[in-house]
């Protein structure tokens, strides 16, 4: 049995007589967020998109409201198709993304992986589902899609 060198040993605590390693960096809390607590997105009548950014990923609770088809709103992204890769778990409802060469249909309790170049087609009403994204590749696109969304948005 190899033991430890002295250094790499703390001495034992008075109450328990255990030892322990000493730690090499201080702890900090895994960050984390839920529909209720996410601090960005908004409610944008079709969807309600829950979200918050962790530094490289960006995690969205998203929920339809209506059948969105993105193919309008991801107009001048290349192909016009999405380049953010996402991975996802749907809560409740049904969603198709529409690749080149298939459709994939996720529905109610699968995980998926949507990798750059798909269009969601088809969003069942009712439907809500986790995305995780590159933050990035996501701001990028969404700021395709905003820009699309209100220049179809009658004026006020």
């Amino acid at each position: 049995m190899t033991s430890l060198p002295a250094h790499a040993v703390a001495a034992p605590h008075a109450d328990n007589g255990r030892r322990t390693l000493p730690c090499r960096k201080k702890a900090m809390e895994m960050p984390k967020v839920s529909r209720d607590t996410a601090t960005q997105g908004g409610d944008y009548g079709a969807v309600v998109d829950r979200c918050q950014e962790f530094g490289d990923y960006t995690v969205d609770f998203l929920t339809f409201r209506e059948d969105v088809d993105h193919r309008p709103l991801l107009k001048g992204l290349p192909d016009d198709r999405c380049q953010c890769p996402h991975w996802g778990y749907v809560f409740r409802g049904e969603l198709t993304f529409h690749y080149a060469d298939h459709d994939e249909v996720y529905h109610e309790g699968d995980a998926f992986y949507a990798p750059a170049g798909h269009v969601p087609v088809h969003i069942e009403p009712g439907s809500e589902y986790l995305q995780i994204s590159p933050t990035d590749e996501l701001r990028r696109t969404s700021e395709v899609i905003m820009k699309n969304f209100t220049g179809q948005q009658p004026p006020d």
